[in-house]
C-alpha cells in the first residue's frame, strides 16, 4: 500500500535506518558471529511474505539430518525472556508462530523464543546442543551475523516495487537485499512462465553470489478440527465463516473461492489477540449462517481460537506448505552451507 502524502517522513526513516546499517557495515555496532551454522529467514517488508512456511520447511528438512532449532522473538506473547516451547506452552507464553510449529511437529526440532536474539541464540545452541539454528524474521536484527540469509518477497508485492515506511511498507532500503544469499519470490501463481521469472530476476538484479528462487503456497487436501477432518472438496456443502488474523489473507480467500462461494470473512490484524467481545461477534455471525456451517481459520489463528471453549469443537484450520521451484537445487544449497560450517 502506497501512501505518497507520507513520503517526506520516509526520507527521515531512510536516514535513520541507513545510518544504523552503515554503523553495522563499518563494524562500529557489534554483530555477533557464531561457530554453529545460522540460517536467517527475513524480509524487507512489513507483513506476510511467507516467512513462517519457509521456516517450517527448513526446520522439517534439516531436522532429518541435523539437530535443528528455531529461534523467534515470540511476537504477541504475554511473557518475556527466553523460553523453549513444550507441551505446557500456549500462544500466550511463546507466541502463536512458535505454538503453530510445535502443534504440527511436536519435538522433532527445538523451538525457542527470546526477544533478545544474541543471548537467546547462545542459550538454545548451548543448552540443546544444536547443529544448526534457524532465525525467524531477523533480517533487520543485525546484532547477530548469520552465515546464510534467505530473503522472502511476495510475488504480488515485491520489494523492488515498494517504498520505505510510512509511504510504503519497507522496513529498510531495498539495498538490504544485498545481505541475502537467496532471494525467494513467494506466493507465486501455480502457472508461472519463464518470461515472468526472467522479469522478476531482471528487476531484482541479484549479485553474482546470490540466487533467486520461486515458491508457491500448497494447501492441504483436508481441513482439520479438534478430533476430525474434512476433505476440501466437501467445503461446497457448507456456509463458511472465515476468521483470519494474518497480514495477508488474500491467497487463502482466492484458494477458498475454488471450493465455496458461501463465505463470510471476519478479518483481524496480524497476531490479533482475540478478546471475549471478538468471540461474541464470531459466535453471532456463525449463528446467522445456514443449517450446514463451519468456522474455518488458518493454522496460526487456530492455536489461539481453540482456547475458547465454545469454539473448540466448531473451528477448523487449513494447513499450508511451501512448494519450491528447483527444490533439489535449493535443498542442496542449504545442506552444503550447513555441512561446510
Amino acid at each position: 500500500m502506497k501512501r505518497w502524502y507520507l513520503y517526506p517522513f520516509s526520507l527521515g526513516y531512510h536516514f535513520v535506518t541507513g545510518f544504523r546499517n552503515t554503523l553495522y557495515d563499518l563494524g562500529l555496532f557489534k554483530s555477533t558471529k557464531f561457530k554453529t551454522p545460522i540460517i536467517n529467514v527475513g524480509n524487507l517488508s512489513v507483513g506476510g511474505s511467507g516467512k513462517s512456511p519457509m521456516v517450517m520447511y527448513l526446520a522439517q528438512y534439516l531436522s532429518k539430518h541435523y539437530r535443528t532449532g528455531v529461534l523467534s522473538r515470540g511476537y504477541g506473547r504475554l511473557s518475556k525472556g527466553y523460553g523453549v516451547t513444550n507441551y505446557e506452552s500456549n500462544y500466550k507464553t511463546v507466541g502463536d508462530e512458535a505454538m503453530q510449529l510445535f502443534e504440527r511437529f511436536k519435538n522433532r526440532f527445538v523451538i525457542a523464543v527470546c526477544e533478545d536474539r544474541v543471548p537467546g541464540a547462545k542459550k538454545v545452541i548451548s543448552d540443546m546442543d544444536l547443529d544448526v539454528l534457524i532465525l525467524d524474521d531477523a533480517l533487520q536484527h543485525r546484532a547477530i551475523k548469520p552465515g546464510f540469509t534467505i530473503l522472502m518477497t511476495d510475488f504480488n508485492d515485491p520489494y523492488f516495487k515498494d517504498h520505505l515506511l510510512p509511504a510504503g511498507d519497507l522496513r529498510e532500503s531495498r539495498k538490504g537485499a544485498k545481505r541475502a544469499d537467496i532471494i525467494m519470490v513467494s506466493k507465486c501463481p501455480d502457472e508461472l512462465t519463464e518470461e515472468t521469472k526472467q522479469y522478476y530476476v531482471s528487476r531484482i538484479r541479484p549479485e553474482r553470489s546470490q540466487n533467486v528462487f520461486f515458491s508457491s503456497i500448497g494447501y492441504d487436501e483436508n481441513v482439520y478440527g479438534k478430533e476430525k477432518m474434512l476433505p476440501d472438496n466437501n467445503l461446497n456443502y457448507y456456509d463458511i465463516l472465515l476468521i483470519t488474523g494474518i497480514a495477508n489473507p488474500k491467497p487463502l480467500l482466492q484458494h477458498l473461492a475454488k471450493f465455496s462461494q458461501r463465505v463470510k470473512h471476519l478479518k483481524f490484524r496480524d497476531h490479533h489477540n482475540f478478546s471475549d467481545d471478538d468471540i461474541k461477534k464470531i459466535i453471532a455471525e456463525y449463528k446467522k449462517l445456514g443449517e450446514y456451517k463451519l468456522i474455518l481459520t488458518t493454522e496460526k489463528d487456530y492455536v489461539r481460537l481453540k482456547t475458547f471453549d465454545y469454539l473448540r469443537d466448531l473451528v477448523y484450520y487449513w494447513p499450508i506448505n511451501v512448494i519450491i521451484d528447483r527444490k533439489e537445487e535449493f535443498n542442496q544449497m542449504i545442506l552444503d552451507y550447513v555441512r561446510k560450517n
